[in-house]
């Protein structure tokens, strides 16, 4: 049943390798490799409480493997389930306390929940049995930083001599280096490990701006063209759907919206991109493609609404309103307007350069290829710019732009007017981040979890000759760019 659901999306058919899938979930297996396939199965499907059945099943197994329990662990810290994450990070590391990969999942989970001195002993643990695990190198940088007493520069930099390696280990290693550099000022070696890890990349995941741009202009000749038509709202509770460009602020909008007791945060969820993979019959990779923006046509709306509710009900306490923090949703606004006419949107704005910086100097995982090279950056900023003023003409009122410099530099009085927008009621714990102790599993992670802080100067201001190519491409684009201070 597991081939033919490979099978059956291999050949474009969603809802038939869904099917599939969950009549395999419905058998017992008791092949561990089995169940690790059948666990990364549900996991494309967003099939979460079938999911968490079954990990709830096998783990009154006496005891459930080692590597079953990572994969859960992984693929449910994927989908921001970290209870049950944690329970299986918790049973492995009582079985196979000696595990490698036991000791780098739970020191993951540790980050999330805040607890970095632990998941940095984690890290350093199991970097001491094994110094080549790239992975550990990077999320340990992520952590701390580094001084010039206290770093692992030449470790790094060793480690990158080494001939042969792979390039995601290439990137992870490159990543890290380039971050502990960068904390220590060495900006031109900073920026040369950034390179490295570009390169790396791209040769992971290349990316292509046309088919980029061609997103947007389909999405905008399909909303252009459709009645303004929405799905009928039945009542319930409000989605906070907080959106914008990766690294604009979403994640700290999200945590301090989440100090209200009115409000459940739910983190990055691509429940709505599922609900609307099963309406158009087709995955995309991306959030959305050409192929689902064609067959929207199409859709039942209401029927999407209803589906992406129910999908993430299990997820929901009292609170009348949720979070939904996956920035990318930015391309699903015009689907999220007819869908969920109670919705709320949220749109951080940030300055141009230092978002297009900070997306270049992130290690994505799966996600964002387009961040790895200045002018195809500066390309996807700029149909990001366009589809949003699209969206403001076509939803007037819908959507509410928050600027991240004045979140920073007055919380009290923008998270007043975003509560408002909303039908919050303000309460002052809403202008501290520290205010919510949710898991936080994004770049953003360690940041958000002290006080809110304004730089005095941009980050990317030591690099500024360097991304010459990046701001005279925004710039031939219509980004207004500020001239850097002196």
């Amino acid at each position: 049943m597991l081939e033919l659901s490979y099978v059956e999306s291999l050949a474009g058919n969603y809802r038939i390798a869904r099917d599939w899938a969950l009549r395999a979930a419905a058998l017992e297996s008791h092949s561990i490799d089995g169940r690790v396939s059948l666990v990364q199965r549900l996991r494309t499907f967003n099939e979460v409480p079938v999911l968490r059945g079954l990990v709830a099943r096998w783990l009154c197994d006496v005891p459930p493997a080692t590597p079953l329990l990572v994969e859960c662990a992984r693929q449910l810290i994927n989908l921001n389930d970290f209870d049950s994450a944690q329970q299986c990070a918790d049973l492995a590391a009582v079985t196979a306390p000696e595990d490698l990969s036991v000791r780098l999942v739970r020191g993951l989970l540790l980050a999330h929940r805040g607890r970095i001195d632990e998941a940095a002993a984690d890290f350093n643990w199991a970097l001491r049995r094994n110094p080549r695990i790239a992975l550990a190198w990077w999320l340990l940088a992520r952590l701390q930083t580094q001084t010039a007493q206290s770093n692992h520069v030449e470790q790094l930099q060793m480690l990158l001599r080494i001939p042969g390696l792979q390039p995601s280990d290439v990137a992870a290693l490159a990543r890290a280096l380039h971050k502990e550099l960068d904390d220590l000022g060495d900006h031109s070696g900073a920026w040369q490990a950034l390179e490295w890890m570009g390169r790396a990349k791209r040769c992971i995941e290349p990316y292509d701006s046309k088919e980029g741009r061609a997103v947007v202009d389909a999405l905008i000749e399909w909303s252009s063209r459709r009645s303004a038509e929405t799905a009928q709202h039945e009542g319930g509770r409000t989605p906070l759907f907080v959106l914008g460009m990766y690294r604009s602020g979403t994640t700290l909008l999200a945590q301090m919206l989440d100090g209200s007791p009115e409000v459940l945060g739910l983190g990055e969820l691509c429940d709505f991109s599922s609900a609307m993979r099963h309406a158009t019959d087709h995955y995309s990779r991306d959030v959305i493609d050409r192929v689902t923006v064609a067959r929207a046509a199409s859709v039942d709306f209401t029927e999407v609404g209803r589906r992406y509710l129910d999908g993430i009900a299990w997820r929901l306490g009292d609170e009348p309103f949720f979070i939904d923090k996956l920035p990318a949703n930015f391309l699903n606004i015009g689907f999220i307007c007819r869908a969920l006419p109670q919705a709320k949107i949220l749109h951080m704005v940030r300055d141009p350069l230092e978002t297009c910086f900070s997306n270049l100097r992130e290690l994505f995982t799966g996600i964002n290829a387009y961040s790895y090279d200045q002018l195809q950056l500066a390309d996807y900023f700029i149909q990001y710019r366009r589809l949003m003023a699209h969206w403001h003409g076509l939803h007037p009122g819908r959507i509410l732009d928050i600027d991240y410099a004045e979140l920073t530099r007055d919380p009290e009085a923008v998270m007043r007017k975003v509560a408002a927008f909303c039908g919050v009621g303000f309460i002052e714990a809403m202008s501290d981040p520290r205010s919510s102790t949710r898991p936080v599993s994004t770049a953003s992670g360690v940041q958000v979890r002290d006080r809110v802080v304004r730089r005095q100067s941009p980050k990317w201001l030591p690099y500024a000759e360097y991304l010459k190519p990046l701001i005279q491409a925004l710039r031939e684009g219509g980004v207004e760019i500020r001239e850097p201070p002196t």
